[in-house]
């Protein structure tokens, strides 16, 4: 429990400034939207002009960009990407950090088991983004409802918005698993950035290849806010798919840590 607690003292200000973050995403595409939905046929006349590859590279649907969920969705990939980000840098420093702060022999000296150690610190990076994606969640729902022209489906909306919470979960096992195998990590947001974009470009490459196989590639692409639009769910393949992968890499980080051997140096 004091593992959890001085984790979770410790992420405290990490949570306020990206829950800032991702919120002030959302306000300023948000903010756009009035406008956009007065001039929608100009603004679909010049959509129109970008090829289709590129609209689907940043997931512009024309039958739905200018109703309020649509115009949201688009927004919502860049604060996917944030999220994805802050997920990224909690799990892969969940290990790194004791090895660079050289606290990692003083840690592992005192009577807890290393499985222990890992699990209240996963525990503590879980706590941190579902704090986040909840004050995102009501704060994003006052703003839609703020700048909205029309009546929306909370439903759909809910759902939408929390795609960024599993999209985190998929980036934060991606991290421990990262943090556990290797050695030393010099810079955690350099690993961090470097990852993310490149599942992000990965998932642009897939949108415009059209390949539906390529989508289990990215875990951008695991839910399409077109398809939760249109069926008010989920696609059953992905979410098996990205929960079979988050126990895995979970999984094999407890096996990982308990066995190798940790230099605080």
């Amino acid at each position: 429990m004091n593992i959890l607690l001085h984790e979770l003292r410790a992420y405290r200000k990490s949570i306020i400034i990206w829950t800032l973050s991702l919120i002030a995403i959302v306000a300023l595409f948000m903010s756009f939207y009035p406008s956009f939905s007065k001039d929608t046929e100009e603004f679909t006349k010049l959509l129109e002009g970008y090829p289709a590859a590129i609209r689907e590279a940043f997931g512009i649907n024309l039958d739905t960009f200018f109703s309020i969920l649509g115009f949201y969705c688009y927004g919502l990939s860049f604060v996917t990407l944030c999220g994805a980000i802050q997920a990224m840098n909690l799990g892969t420093s969940i290990v790194s950090k004791e090895v660079r702060e050289k606290t990692a022999d003083f840690l592992l000296t005192k009577p807890v088991t290393r499985t222990a150690v890992l699990t209240n610190k996963l525990l503590a990076s879980l706590i941190s983004i579902i704090v986040t994606n909840v004050i995102y969640l009501i704060a994003a729902a006052l703003i839609v409802s703020q700048v909205k022209t029309e009546d929306f489906s909370v439903n759909i909306f809910i759902l939408l918005s929390l795609t960024v919470f599993f999209v985190q979960l998929i980036f934060l096992a991606i991290g421990i698993i990262i943090s556990v195998i290797v050695p030393k990590i010099k810079s955690v947001l350099t690993i961090s950035l470097a990852t993310v974009f490149a599942f992000y470009f990965l998932g642009m490459f897939s949108a415009t290849s059209g390949d539906e196989v390529k989508r289990y590639l990215s875990p951008f692409k695991y839910f399409d806010t077109t398809y939760i639009i249109e069926k008010s769910g989920y696609e059953l393949s992905f979410l098996i798919t990205g929960a079979v992968f988050i126990i895995a890499a979970i999984g094999a980080s407890l096996f990982i840590y308990a066995k190798k051997d940790i230099h605080s140096v």
